[in-house]
């Protein structure tokens, strides 16, 4: 549905963008995901017809959007950063102008009817969008970006600046739209994409560090291995041992009690599979191992050491099964 090739975006010396290319298919929720600055903006931009690229192209339904970009616009719904909303309409006379504005073609007063029903705006049709909530302006944003019915949906940090009940049900709103649109979600909030979508491409510095389904992202981060161990012996003794055995990279208390076993975090090294020397260990020492369990990483954990891999020069990124391109 979209595919973005080649794309690269110049300002001067400095590169927004440079030489990035993904595919997204039909009903995929897609976070892109990235520091402040990354370029995942610039991406958006280009992507809808904001802002022309350097080099490269993209394409939505199949059109290229520089080349055709009143055909390919059909196709897309927008919420940018700031929702561009006129304060002085009610919700419903500025949906009508959005209508009228993007040329659309379904019934007026059914198509505008859903929309409100599908984003809870059903009660607040006729008040001034200047009286509404942060919450429900950012409602009011999606509204807008639904009009016509696109075929994708392309959110740019959607919940900045909404309390904590707001962005749960912004959260919720993009999952329902998953089941009918294609979603590109933009963002710096590492919770958001592990809460909402499907699949994570991750940028750094204009590039394209990471491009994988999200629950199985920590297995294309060629690192150690975590235990959370339960143990109920002397901790020190039981620190000293465990540092001891071959393929321990660190073990560390973490003060937590289960009954009479201390709570340890021990990383293993990459490729070591440390499980059955802990047990002999616990075993020849007569302590009693109540707990073994692998620590999963967090989106965040990986997410910072993908970044600090990339600025360190390592490979760029990690490539998964889809049809991406990561150079």
């Amino acid at each position: 549905m979209v595919k973005v090739k080649n794309l690269v975006k110049k300002y001067g010396t400095s590169y927004a963008l440079n030489d990035v290319s993904f595919e997204i298919g039909e009903g995929e929720i897609v976070g892109l995901l990235g520091p402040n600055g990354a370029g995942k903006s610039t991406a958006m931009n280009i992507i809808t017809g904001y802002l022309s690229s350097t080099s490269g192209e993209a394409f939505v339904g199949g059109i290229d959007i520089l080349e055709n970009p009143i055909e390919a616009k059909k196709y897309i719904g927008f919420l940018p950063e700031q929702p561009p909303l006129y304060p002085e309409m009610t919700v419903s006379e500025y949906l009508n102008f959005v209508y009228e504005l993007k040329g659309c073609e379904l019934p007026r007063d059914e198509h505008i009817s859903e929309i409100l029903s599908v984003v809870k705006l059903t009660d607040v049709k006729n008040r001034l969008i200047k009286n509404l909530s942060k919450g429900y302006k950012q409602r009011v944003g999606i509204a807008q970006a639904l009009v016509g019915d696109p075929k994708v949906i392309i959110f740019d940090e959607p919940t900045v600046g909404l309390d904590p009940k707001q962005i749960l049900e912004v959260r919720s709103l993009i999952r329902t739209l998953g089941k009918r649109h294609t979603v590109i979600l933009s963002t710096h909030i590492l919770a958001e994409v592990q809460a909402v979508c499907e699949r994570v491409i991750i940028i750094n510095k204009g590039k394209i560090i990471a491009d994988e389904k999200t629950d199985v992202l920590t297995k294309t981060i060629e690192d150690g291995v975590q235990y959370e161990v339960k143990i109920a012996g002397p901790e020190s003794e039981v620190t000293s041992t465990i540092k001891k055995i071959i393929g321990v990279r660190s073990v560390t208390s973490t003060g937590a009690r289960d009954g009479n076993a201390c709570v340890y975090v021990v990383e293993a090294s990459a490729g070591a599979d440390i499980r059955a020397s802990l047990f002999r260990a616990c075993a020849n020492a007569s302590w009693l191992m109540i707990g073994l369990a692998p620590l999963g990483a967090d989106l965040e954990s990986i997410f910072i050491k993908l970044v600090e891999k990339s600025e360190r020069g390592g490979r760029e990124g990690t490539k998964g099964a889809r049809k991406s391109s990561v150079r």
